[in-house]
């Protein structure tokens, strides 16, 4: 059944008339699928259309069953590429405009990663007291709605699933339909190996090796950078990215790993001027989870306090962003972990915060959402502009886990690799196959991961180099707009590339022996715009449009008359290989608003000025370019 919450925010935001004409059954699957031409309905859903999304928002869930199995996805951008890759997050309060906030961050944040895949998210409304078991039918169940968007769309885990479920999805969908996949199905293990938080540890490296040279601008001239043993950390939120920060600071470069100040969880936050014990933090989270608290009682309360002398614990978590270090690293998902007023409900306020010198953004923070955006500049220009404390943004920093994931597809699994399609769905026949093929897979895994990582290194390191000299640049800039400017510029170059061929749609064609009638219902079977005439031999001869429908009317045209009566003989044409913003000036500079695609002399598909509005981002090129 649908979500009780889900279909109380549905019921409220889409009039019935949109539940009954765009509802979509199969089987007991369920779906309402909105594009970018739905402007006023995604804004009832809270989503603003803009010039880079979103391509697709379903409402999706399914009806007859006995739990609450639904949730939403949202496919924002596939300028850099099909798929569009993005995590699954499971909580109660999901909502649409909640996960589109999520794909755009994901299609900034696979740009900026320079990866070939399109940016989308969804994510599961989740059920009130579940048992272990309800869960892993609500997961399934959700597999089973995403399988009808496997060829757009990719999941990987986000707040609230793990690497275990996407196995099962897997087991559902298929190995190359999901990402971080556990090693025995050749996945990269985002949640084990610690993806993003090996992005959060390289762009802190890199930062400090590029910070000298914002002493160029006013609040930096007097920035002093410790040696690396004296750096300090603060870490909020010890999950998991925050928990793998400290473990690979510390395996990354262990003579320069920075101190491990304080972290925080939903419990407390610790903090040590000497320095925590971060391995033995990171034990204990891989244990049970949460451990300011834990720690709290069984080291300093009722430890020898030997070590602890120095520690102090507050269950007041949010207090650790008071304290000082060099660095902070959010890695809690809270959007606005600082703010410059308490109206929008941050962690803290900028005029309660510690000091810093760098903020490197472990957490999703990201929003398209206008207000939002210009909060965020609000925060940074108090925060960056005032206080001189340089932001990483967070898609610059922590693409890690993405890129860890984009190498199970970037690196593809060999055909003997894939699951026979009649075990799909069956958990006791695919873990018998796997077994058998255990070797293949770890070795797959191991080449998959090791490319990811060189990856990582490379574009991070960028990344971190072009923001820093993009302000460097440009004084009056702030962290956010150069970071945007850096993955959007990425978007467009990528966009410029994509040719006719990428965009066009089928081409209807019809014979010179047929009339206007047959014209014109050929166009109105097909939804196009233009039909292109061609001999027996499939070469062009002429085109007919819906505009030249509309003359032969306006001029009493007998309907049965041939079509050399309203036929266009001269024909404005150009070949699959011509790119996209070639297309979009052939039909301004001839004044047409379609033209066919020719490969051989023969026509292979259309393009026209609707399929370039809804397959690609001419306005981003056109501002671009």
């Amino acid at each position: 059944m649908i979500p009780v919450k889900m279909k109380a925010f549905l019921e409220d935001a889409l009039p019935k008339s949109v539940w009954q004409n765009r509802l979509i059954t199969d089987g007991p699957c369920c779906f309402l699928e909105f594009g970018p031409l739905d402007v006023d309905r995604l804004q009832r859903l809270g989503i603003r259309v803009d010039r880079l999304g979103p391509r697709l928002v379903t409402c999706m869930w399914v009806e007859d069953s006995p739990l609450e199995i639904g949730g939403y996805l949202v496919v924002d951008n596939l300028a850099m590429g099909q798929p569009a890759m993005g995590g699954t997050r499971m909580l109660p309060d999901i909502t649409p405009d909640i996960i589109h906030d999520l794909a755009r961050g994901m299609t900034l944040k696979n740009a900026a990663a320079d990866l070939p895949f399109g940016g989308g998210k969804s994510g599961i409304v989740c059920p009130e007291g579940m048992d272990d078991d309800g869960r892993h039918d609500v997961i399934r169940g959700f597999g089973r709605l995403l399988r009808r968007y496997k060829d757009i769309y990719i999941p990987g885990p986000d707040v609230g699933t793990n690497d275990a479920d996407m196995k099962t999805f897997a087991i559902e969908n298929g190995l190359n339909n999901v990402v971080s996949k556990p090693a025995d199905m050749g996945g990269n293990r985002i949640d084990e190996l610690g993806g993003a938080a090996n992005g959060v540890v390289v762009a802190f490296k890199a930062v400090i090796e590029h910070l000298p040279k914002l002493r160029q601008l006013p609040q930096f001239k007097n920035l002093e950078i410790p040696s690396p043993r004296d750096l300090s950390v603060l870490i909020q939120g010890f999950g998991a990215v925050g928990a793998h920060v400290a473990r690979i600071f510390h395996e990354y470069d262990p003579g320069t790993a920075p101190l491990i100040k304080g972290v925080s969880d939903v419990t407390g936050y610790l903090l040590s001027r000497r320095g925590l014990p971060w391995q033995q933090l990171f034990e204990m989270w891989q244990k049970s989870g949460n451990v300011t608290q834990a720690y709290y009682h069984d080291h300093i309360m009722h430890g020898s306090g030997a070590d602890t002398a120095d520690t102090i614990y507050s269950n007041s978590a949010d207090n650790l962003l008071t304290e000082s270090a060099f660095c902070l690293v959010p890695a809690s998902p809270v959007f606005n972990y600082l703010d410059v007023n308490e109206k929008t409900g941050p962690s803290m306020t900028t005029d309660r915060m510690g000091q810093w010198r760098v903020i490197v953004e472990g957490a999703n923070t990201y929003s398209p959402n206008p207000a939002r955006k210009s909060e965020r500049r609000r925060m940074e220009r108090h925060v960056y502009r005032d206080k001189g404390i340089l932001i990483a943004t967070d898609y610059l920093v922590n693409s890690g886990g993405v890129i860890y994931a984009a190498h199970e597809r970037i690196i593809p699994t060999p055909e003997h690799l894939f699951i026979p399609q009649d075990l799909l769905g069956h958990p006791k026949g695919i873990g018998r196959w796997l077994d058998q093929n255990q070797d293949d897979f770890k070795a797959l895994a191991d080449l998959r991961r090791k490319a990811a990582v060189e990856k990582l290194e490379t574009v991070i390191r960028r990344n971190m180099e072009e923001l820093v000299d993009g302000l460097c640049k440009d004084a009056d800039s702030l962290p956010c707009e150069i970071a945007e400017k850096i993955s959007i510029r990425r978007i467009a170059s990528m966009e410029k590339s994509r040719t006719a061929r990428d965009v066009m749609a089928d081409a209807p064609t019809i014979g010179l022996d047929k009339s206007i009638a047959d014209a014109a219902d050929l166009l109105v079977a097909a939804h196009v715009s233009i039909v292109t005439v061609v001999s027996e031999k499939g070469k062009l001869i002429g085109i007919v449009t819906n505009w030249d429908i509309t003359r032969a009317m306006a001029l009493k045209l007998a309907m049965d008359a041939p079509l050399t009566k309203i036929m266009t003989a001269d024909v404005v044409y150009t070949g699959p290989d011509a790119t996209i913003i070639d297309c979009i000036r052939m039909l301004e500079n001839n004044e047409i608003s379609a033209m066919p695609i020719v490969e051989n002399n023969r026509v292979i598909g259309v393009i026209s000025g609707d399929i370039l509005a809804r397959r690609t981002l001419f306005r981003l090129l056109q501002t671009m370019n």
